[in-house]
């Protein structure tokens, strides 16, 4: 009875470690992932040319 309760146990602690389950979220972001500031440092320019929110700005609107 015992090695039965013990199989049941594991195989719930099982179930509930494969139904874990982690998203990326491919849509978001700046295409390589990486905040404006370590792209500045990178790629060189001003953090503005990474920053999302800064597009009116960089476009000459």
């Amino acid at each position: 009875m015992k090695g039965l309760i013990k199989i049941i146990g594991v195989i719930i602690v099982a179930v509930l470690l494969t139904s874990c389950v982690a998203y990326v979220d491919e849509g978001r972001g700046n295409g390589n992932r990486l905040p404006p500031g370590q792209a500045k440092k990178i790629y060189g320019g001003s953090a503005k040319d990474y920053a999302p929110g800064q597009v009116k700005k960089r476009n000459g609107y």
